[in-house]
């Protein structure tokens, strides 16, 4: 079954002209992105088809430690737990919040096709507390998930979004009371968290119709005098600067570190440059994520993990990169104990089969 024609849905745009980097009916980056073309495209299409290393994907799911809402529910202020790719979920003020939600299967607009999971998330939806707010960084099918928002959305107070997508979601049947949308460097305050969408270098679209059509952000999220940066999806820009000056330092960074390579640069950061952006902010623990669910790029899966563990190393930065699952205090996360090192690679992954929320294993067939 193709995806819902809900996911394409047309977005006003009356009310994005007041922005800075609305121009002409699209948003653009401070500055601009390097379109790859069509000559371009098919190359790197072609690279994906005939140059994929056999290690992209991991020979079995990863380790993931299940979660039940109990868990959750008992655990301690300023807890934060890692579900896969970018979806974290955080207890702030005592109540859940949750970044980019992508619970499906697939990174795709198709459920037979496109980036597959590696391991089902360590909750389902239907186990989740009641959530606060979910905050969203742009709609790309790997951060925006619509089968997850129509499940979300009975539960959730507020979602919370850069210009567009939270148009997008009252596409899909959202309740506008529930929606805020933000330009950069705007936010607000729910339930004692302050949330401000920051700038990002990036772009956005779920269609081959409406690209940059809704903006794209990084996020500063801030609990009492606890504060935690999420990069979203970017490049590396001057903005990570900007964005230190005037919020940091960060107790904790969630800063992405995958699906990079040399011929999209200014769209993902390669390991040495989200390393950078978390100095440029001013943050103390590095996390990095946007890895270890989807296989986005031609890189293998474990190196992200592996470029910036040695980095981080070298620079004396604390790296934290938690098991699926494993809950984190935020103030003193424990560092890396590189669980990835205990997955081999296979040319092809194990099917992931989903109950309960928890990964269950079955061969791959050949």
């Amino acid at each position: 079954m193709a995806y819902s024609i809900l996911s394409c849905t047309t977005l006003p745009a009356s009310s994005y002209e007041q922005s800075p980097q609305y121009t002409e009916g699209k948003f653009r980056n401070a500055a601009p992105r390097q379109a790859p073309g069509f000559a371009k495209t098919l190359a790197i299409m072609w690279r994906f088809m005939t140059e994929k290393p056999a290690d992209a994907v991991p020979a079995e799911p990863p380790q993931v430690l299940p979660l039940t809402q109990a868990d959750l529910l008992k655990a301690p202020d300023l807890s934060l737990w890692r579900l896969g790719h970018s979806t974290m979920l955080l207890k702030l003020q005592g109540q859940f919040w949750l970044t980019d939600p992508v619970f499906s299967e697939r990174a795709s607009p198709f459920t037979f096709m496109g980036p597959k999971r590696f391991h089902a998330p360590p909750i389902a939806i239907d186990e989740l507390p009641p959530i606060t707010g979910v905050v969203l960084s742009h709609d790309h099918y790997d951060h925006l998930d619509y089968d997850a928002i129509q499940k979300l959305a009975p539960k959730v107070a507020h979602f919370v979004t850069p210009l567009g997508v939270g148009d997008r979601l009252i596409g899909w049947g959202v309740p506008a009371a529930k929606v805020q949308q933000f330009d950069w460097w705007q936010g607000t305050t729910i339930a004692g968290v302050k949330l401000v969408a920051t700038p990002a270098q990036h772009f956005s679209g779920r269609s081959l119709s409406d690209g940059n059509r809704t903006l794209w952000a990084s996020w500063v999220i801030q609990s009492g005098d606890t504060r935690i940066f999420f990069s979203g999806d970017t490049g590396y820009f001057d903005g990570f600067k900007a964005i230190g000056e005037r919020f940091g330092p960060f107790d904790l960074t969630l800063i992405e570190t995958g699906a990079y390579d040399a011929q999209w640069p200014d769209v993902h950061m390669q390991p040495e440059e989200s390393l950078q952006a978390h100095l440029d902010v001013k943050g103390r623990h590095l996390m990095p994520i946007h890895n270890g669910t989807f296989d986005l790029a031609l890189h293998a899966w474990t190196d992200p993990f592996d470029r910036i563990t040695a980095l981080a190393d070298k620079a004396g930065v604390p790296l934290v990169a938690p098991v699926m699952g494993e809950r984190l205090d935020i103030r003193q996360p424990a560092l890396s104990k590189q669980w990835w090192k205990g997955t081999q690679p296979l040319a092809r992954p194990a099917v992931m089969t989903e109950g309960n929320g928890v990964a269950a294993r079955v061969p791959a067939q050949s």
